[in-house]
Formats: C-alpha cells, structure tokens, sequence
C-alpha cells in the first residue's frame, strides 16, 4: 500500500500540564485530518479535563488513553496534573510519571503505533519507544526565542545573544540564569538525555513567520532539523461551564472596552502582586475580568486578599472569577481590549490570533523572553518593575490606561491584525509540511 494512502497510528504523550496539553491537543486536531489516527495518552484528570475540548468531528480520529501514576497519600489521582497543584508537589509528579515508564511501554506494546509524539519534560518516552522500534518526534510546546534564549546561556556562556534588541534586564537575566542553574544542578539521570537521530526531526510550536531568526539560530547552536508546527490555538467555540454569565456580564460592556486579566493555570500570584494589581486596575478605571487562583487544598477567600473595600468600589466594572475562565471566548470577544498576562506562550499566541494586545507582566520561568517578544511584533506593551523587581500600583495603571483609553490600543490592534494574518497563513503551509514529515518517516517504519 502507498505511504500516502495509508492511515497511520500516533500516540502522543504530553508533559501533564495545561500549557503542554493545550498544544498536543491542537497538534492531535490538525492531524487527524490527515492521514493519522491520534491517541493521547494522560492521567485520568487531565482526559477529563479536555474530553470537552474535542469535538464530536474529531470522535473517529482522536483517541484518550488512560496512563496510571502510582497513587500515594500525598500524590492522589486528582494531583495527578499541573493544574492547581501546589508547587512542592512538582517534583514528585515527575517522579511519579517517570514511575509509570512500565504502563507507557504496555501501551506501546498494545497499540503498535507507527510513531510516538512526546513532550520534551520526559524525553525517556523516547527510549522505550526505541526498544520496540517505534520512530519518536519530540515536540516542544514553547517558541523558539525561550529555546534558543536558553540554550545560548548553556552553550555560549558569557557572550553577548546576538540579538540586541532583545537584551534581558538584570532582575530577568537572573531568573533566566537560576533556572538555567537549577536544570544543571538536577541529578542527571541517563534516561533523561535526549535522544536525537540524524535524519530526525523536532517538532515546535511556533512559526517562522514571528520567530523564523531564532528558529534558525537555535537550529545553529544543538544542530536540530526543527520544524514548526504553525501555532497551536484553542477555538472560541469550545462549550464550557459558566460561559453564559461571563458572555452576558462582557455583553452589557463598550467596544474595547474591559481588560481580561489571567496569569495562567500554573502560576499563582503571591498576596502583594494581587493588592498592586487590583490598585493599578482601580486607578485606570477599566472595567475588568480577573482570573484569581490558588493551588489545590490552598484555597484562598478572595475577599481576603483583595484590598479593603475593593470589590464595593469597583461594582459592576469588575468581575472577579476564581480558578477557571473560558479564554478563548473572552480573549474574542468584542468588548475586550486589553489582556494583562503573564505572558505564557499559549496566551500569547491567542491574543495574537484573536486581536488583542498584550499589557505583559511576567512572573517566571519563559514569560520575560515572551514579553520581550510581545514587544518586538508591536503587538503589546510591557509593565516595567522597580528598581526592586517588583511590580506597582502606578506603572500598571498607566500601561492599562495606555491601551485602553489613549489610543495606544488602536495602534496594537492594527499591527495585531497584520501580524495575525500572516502567522495564520505561514501556519497553513507549516502543518502541511509536517504532515509530509510525518507521513515520511511513519512510511520508513512501516
């Protein structure tokens, strides 16, 4: 039978974290309408989580398996996700995927898919598909700029990032440098290395048309064939609970009018960043959404670590929601004119896709290079921190005020839209180039 006509199996196996779900779940989309049978393999709760995200077109083609972690007291099933978990329970998930190495390969020995997509947190995925033959990809969920950023600091320490315009401030450079730090300081395990074949390819989130320069430098420096995908976004049309409230409370708003305020599923603010937010949206005088989370079995009253009197003040320009928000459907809604983000890669790419500029506030890990980037494209703006690194009541007022009220906002939606247009059009060729990819090595190993 000809390769081209042929159906092909594919497992994917994401890291257990929204941020990393969100792509494979999109990836998985834009390949079974091609020639691919896709299974995604999660825990329990993370299945759960995007069951409703698949809809019913995609039945014969997207595929959940189940991937049981060992279970103990202090890591139940329901902790078995990112999502909500407290933050000293992150290495112990790890642990406990890693743990699981003997139900994956049960899996690879039953299903005999022609390859295995996996997330670049659990590279050893890799070597029990190499045990049984199975050809493997790895995809990596975040931009390219982040990737070479890091991989610069670990390659070319001491020299200057080729490119200037995208220098760090010391107080980021020193976030940057711990985690990098860190990662070196991890006991090495030999399952953990990477593996990459000559004639193999990387898979990443990301298009050239915004990152082409650092694909190709990143390309330059570890000597990887990396393919971009295109971006990965979550539709707006994806049903969810409470949608109708949240829709109703953006309805009665002008045109532009609120700014959608959310730091991400993985991150939650210390009780200092949440008083100097809600302070700087009181100042600017918007009316906002605001996404509050705490970490399961932490949870927090709201009211308690909001200033004195801030939800009687704001009233009806402010709507408080706490640990879930439908942002893709908010992100492209009309009203909304603003999004004060930490600036995670996912939630950059759908502001971009949906029209929004960005007013960033970066917290961790990637999202200062993101912010960086944000800046770059001329699709938002950036809160800049004090001279202690941190964020005031002041700056964020006059950033919000900026692209809501001043003009500003007109400006970045323009370039947005430019910006947009072209991304979705290069991310057409891109995911047709992968599946060319795809289909070529899943042929060799048929």
């Amino acid at each position: 039978m000809d390769s081209e006509e042929q159906s092909f199996k594919i497992l994917l196996f994401p890291w257990l974290a929204h941020g990393h779900i969100s792509p494979f779940l999109q990836l998985s989309k834009k390949l079974s309408q091609q020639n691919f049978q896709i299974y995604i393999c999660s825990t329990p709760i993370n299945l759960n989580s995007i069951k409703n995200k698949i809809p019913q077109k995609y039945n014969l083609k997207i595929h959940l398996l189940e991937l049981n972690l060992p279970s103990s007291q202090e890591l139940p099933p329901h902790y078995h996700t990112t999502n909500g978990l407290p933050l000293h329970l992150n290495p112990k998930l790890r642990k406990a995927l890693k743990m699981s190495k003997p139900n994956l390969s049960n899996i690879l020995k039953s299903l005999k898919p022609d390859m295995l997509i996996y997330d670049i947190v659990q590279p050893w995925a890799a070597k029990l598909a190499l045990e049984q033959n199975i050809p493997s990809v790895l995809f990596i969920t975040s931009g390219a700029f982040m990737f070479s950023y890091f991989c610069h600091l670990g390659r070319r320490p001491g020299s200057e990032f080729p490119f200037p315009g995208m220098k760090l401030t010391d107080f980021e450079l020193s976030m940057a440098l711990e985690i990098l730090a860190s990662v070196k300081n991890e006991e090495k395990d030999p399952d953990d290395e990477i593996i990459q074949r000559k004639d193999g390819i990387v898979l990443m989130n990301t298009s050239r048309e915004i990152e082409g320069k650092f694909i190709d430098y990143v390309s330059e420096l570890i000597n990887w064939n990396i393919v971009p995908t295109g971006v990965m976004i979550q539709e707006p049309s994806i049903c969810e609970e409470n949608d109708d409230e949240v829709l109703k409370w953006l309805a009665e708003k002008d045109e532009f009018s609120t700014v959608y305020v959310s730091f991400g599923s993985e991150y939650f603010l210390k009780k200092e960043d949440i008083q100097e937010i809600a302070y700087g949206l009181e100042l600017s005088n918007v009316d906002f959404i605001w996404v509050i989370r705490s970490p399961k079995g932490e949870e927090i009253e709201v009211a308690e670590v909001l200033p004195e009197g801030f939800l009687e003040r704001v009233g009806e320009k402010g709507k408080i929601l706490e640990k879930w928000a439908p942002q893709a459907k908010i992100l492209s809604h009309g009203s909304v004119g603003g999004f004060l983000s930490h600036c995670g890669w996912n939630s950059l790419m759908e502001s971009i896709d949906f029209r929004v500029p960005i007013i960033g506030m970066p917290m961790q890990l990637d999202q200062p290079l993101c912010a960086k980037l944000v800046v770059e494209l001329g699709v938002g703006v950036d809160v800049v921190r004090d001279e202690k690194g941190k964020f005031g009541r002041e700056e964020i007022s006059r950033m919000v005020k900026d692209v809501v009220f001043e003009g500003r906002g007109d400006v970045l939606r323009k370039k947005i839209g430019e910006v947009r247009e072209k991304v979705r059009l290069r991310s057409s060729e891109e995911i047709d180039g992968v599946v060319e990819k795809l289909i070529e090595i899943c042929g060799k190993s048929s």
